[in-house]
């Protein structure tokens, strides 16, 4: 599968790696990101291959621009499944220490006032 085609696949995960975020299904995103994760490897793998020569051929302008678009379309993807994520992440994040600083409470009043 060529870079192009990587990439455009790629692309339509991430278009539903939105839509799965304003829907709050965080374990399709999850799943997305994974397949995401997966093609962007892959395409790590046969570039580096491509770059030594074998099997690569230069890319045509408009292939290079198509390229640059789905690169472009994929970041501005990604920054809106942030704005969705950053906050659930945060209140995990406040959720999560307040139940670790309830712990610390309780077990340092608990040693204080003779429980164990």
């Amino acid at each position: 599968m060529s870079s192009l085609a990587l990439l455009e696949q790629m692309s339509s995960y991430s278009t539903e790696m939105v839509d799965a975020a304003r829907a709050n299904d965080w374990d399709r995103l999850v799943r997305l990101e994974r397949q995401v994760a997966s093609l962007r490897d892959r395409m790590g793998v046969e570039e580096a291959l491509g770059f030594q020569g074998r099997g690569s051929k230069r890319m045509s302008e408009e292939e290079r621009q198509k390229k640059v678009a789905l690169i472009r379309r994929i970041l501005d993807d990604d920054k809106e499944v942030r704005v969705h994520t950053e906050p659930w992440m945060d209140n995990v994040r406040q959720l999560l220490s307040g139940g670790a600083r309830e712990r610390n409470v309780r077990a340092a009043y608990g040693k204080q006032s003779g429980e164990d």
